[in-house]
């Protein structure tokens, strides 16, 4: 099926934080899906409502009810990520995330939209305490996708099958968002999955990296505290986010590609 309009909601990685910047707007891999969507319809149009930062709540109270009044049906593609940042908090409770996820998914089928989910990759390939705490909140979370998204009928783009995708060389320096490449190898995936022309490269893994002499990683990593970790650890204390203040960059269905 070929859509006509493509809808996301969600949060940075549906924003496309921290792709390639276009006319003062991360570009991600909703917008490249967008672009090739849009040479196969004649009439076709896009919005981009997904604000960094936000949380599952946010997002189904002041996303999902704009995203559904554009709405005209199966031709119509609504992409939900959001769930992610609640489960990065200390207090995340899964048992009250999962089933706001699971309601707020269940809304967009009813709306006669079509749907597009996501998976979180669980093994990042990193170790550690931390690392298994990750896995073990996204591998429940992905439970739960995965459930809905069967029970409506979703299209799941998923990443834990591909190990390729553990390599750190996909996420910018934040070492929590997708480069370019990163973002480029989503939308392609995505468009596999929707049946659109796709670069089947995106399957191939990077050649091995070089070893990263010594210095450089603890440079690296000090800069990295200070520039990301210190800055996120300061705003959890002040109960701020990084998308406070912020709005969505395309709010409503515009004409696409834009000219």
């Amino acid at each position: 099926m070929k859509f006509n309009r493509f809808i996301v909601c969600g949060d940075s990685y549906s924003e496309g934080m921290t792709d390639e910047v276009v006319d003062g707007n991360y570009r991600g891999w909703a917008d490249r899906v967008a672009d090739e969507m849009a040479k196969h319809s004649d009439n076709f149009t896009y919005a981009n409502l997904a604000i960094r930062g936000k949380l599952l709540p946010q997002v189904v109270a002041d996303q999902l009810p704009e995203a559904l009044k554009f709405v005209t049906g199966k031709e119509t593609l609504v992409s939900f990520h959001a769930g992610a940042n609640d489960a990065l908090r200390p207090g995340y409770d899964p048992a009250v995330t999962i089933e706001k996820y699971k309601n707020a998914v269940r809304q967009v089928a009813a709306s006669g939209a079509t749907v597009l989910l996501f998976t979180v990759l669980e093994d990042t390939g990193n170790k550690g305490k931390g690392a298994e705490v990750w896995k073990k909140r996204f591998s429940d979370f992905n439970k739960a996708v995965w459930e809905v998204g069967q029970e409506v009928g979703a299209h799941i783009s998923n990443a834990n099958d591909l190990d390729f995708f553990k390599d750190a060389r996909f996420l910018a320096f934040d070492r929590l968002h997708l480069n370019q490449e990163g973002h480029w190898r989503v939308s392609q995936g995505v468009l596999e999955l929707l049946g659109y022309p796709f670069d089947s490269a995106w399957r191939t893994p990077l050649p091995p990296a070089k070893p990263t002499p010594w210095i450089k990683r603890r440079i690296t990593g000090v800069l990295w505290f200070f520039v990301f970790a210190l800055p996120w650890i300061i705003r959890r204390i002040q109960g701020k986010s990084s998308g406070d203040g912020r709005t969505a960059k395309y709010p409503q269905p515009i004409s696409w590609p834009r000219v």
